[in-house]
């Protein structure tokens, strides 16, 4: 995600605790904060397909090939 889109994303929220936001800039806070979410989402499972751990026997199992590289669940 855009620095400049957490930027406005820590804006808002700090507008929202001083004076409140406008229905517009609330519903632009809702997408912005889903945005971020899901980029979450989609790194932390992106990172996790490429964890590989060595079993007690010494083989090496893959666990994005073990379970299945799932995309952005």
């Amino acid at each position: 995600m855009e620095e400049q889109k957490i930027a406005r994303i820590n804006e808002l929220y700090h507008k929202s605790k001083a004076e409140g936001l406008t229905a517009e800039e609330s519903k632009e806070q809702q997408i912005l904060r889903r945005e971020y979410i899901d980029s979450f989402k989609r790194n932390l499972r992106s990172q996790l397909n490429n964890i590989s751990i060595q079993e007690k026997d010494g083989s090496i199992t893959d666990l994005g090939e073990k379970f299945g590289k799932q995309e952005g669940h």
